[in-house]
């Protein structure tokens, strides 16, 4: 009896889990693979391979796009930095007593767009 329970567990892990399994149902590479499977392996690589080209070149152009982004953003930032030194020189000016360079016409501007404001309205 014991013998019986010895060979039945042993043939048990020889088979896997699966009692059904065969010599021929081991899992991985087998060998002498067809023709056909070899070229479905060469068309799934070069699959892969333009996959891969498109994503670098997805990729590339996000890249350019931020560089951009942060170029103009970059400019805007100088742009406003410039206009504030100037407003800081103008206070200055103003405390002093004189009116600065390119106020007056700043102040023309600003009345004649909220005439045209009015009138529109």
């Amino acid at each position: 009896m014991y013998d019986d329970f010895a060979h039945s567990s042993i043939n048990f892990y020889k088979e896997g889990s699966r009692g059904d399994r065969k010599e021929g149902g081991k899992r991985g590479r087998k060998p002498g693979r067809k023709a056909a499977d070899r070229a479905d392996m060469k068309a799934k690589l070069e699959r892969s391979r333009q996959s891969a080209r498109e994503c670098r070149a997805r990729k590339k152009l996000r890249y350019q796009y931020l560089e951009e982004l942060v170029a103009d953003r970059e400019k805007a930032v100088l742009a406003l930095r410039k206009e504030l030194e100037m407003y800081r020189q103008w206070t200055q000016e103003l405390d002093t007593g004189q009116v600065p360079e390119g106020l007056q016409a700043m102040l023309e501007e600003f009345g004649s767009m909220k005439r045209e404001q009015s009138s529109n309205n």
